[in-house]
């Protein structure tokens, strides 16, 4: 076999293009936040059933539940946070489109860039402050305080474990806009 041959794998093609360590951290963090997405939306499916439950239990029954309005709070608050980082993975955030597509190639990276820093003030600032309420919360065993009461520091928590997601996101984004990165994702 000729060198050639060896090279190309002996098949005539040309040799797999080498992933870089940039674009394995941007395939990983694509396809955490996409299953975490995924996972998160079937809660939804939960906060249906749990109106339901109600609206028959009250309905039919006359007998309301102290559990099923907080579930729903609960389960589409989590699922709302959550979603961000899934919705960010996916290029489903808000973005000036009209100003931005008229941009050059090189003065979208510049502006990336620039918005990044805001960006990464925000995630800081939620994952810090997110983490010491949702911690301070459990230690204290924080209820809601209605006649359920249940724990309230696993939304709590859910806050600094979205913008972890979100910042993780961001910064595969921020990779593969300014071309650290190849720019389509492997994740769906």
């Amino acid at each position: 076999m000729t060198q050639e041959g060896h090279a190309s794998g002996g098949n005539g093609n040309p040799p797999p293009a080498r992933v870089s360590l940039a674009d394995r951290y941007c395939d990983l963090v694509d396809r955490v936040n996409s299953w975490v997405g995924r996972f998160w939306a079937l809660a939804i499916f939960g906060v249906t059933l749990a109106v339901l439950y109600e609206v028959v239990s009250r309905g039919a029954f006359g007998r309301g539940t102290l559990w099923s309005n907080e579930t729903t709070i609960y389960l589409s608050a989590v699922a709302y946070l959550i979603g961000g980082g899934y919705a960010l993975a996916h290029r489903r955030h808000v973005r000036i489109d009209l100003i931005y597509e008229r941009l050059s190639p090189r003065a979208r990276a510049s502006l990336d860039l620039f918005t990044f820093i805001f960006f990464l003030v925000y995630a800081g600032a939620l994952i810090w402050v997110g983490a010491t309420m949702g911690w301070t919360s459990f230690q204290q065993g924080e209820g809601t305080g209605t006649p359920w009461n249940p724990p309230i520091w696993p939304v709590k928590l859910a806050i600094p474990v979205a913008a972890l997601l979100l910042l993780l996101q961001g910064i595969a984004n921020l990779l593969r806009d300014t071309g650290v990165a190849r720019p389509e994702s492997r994740a769906t």
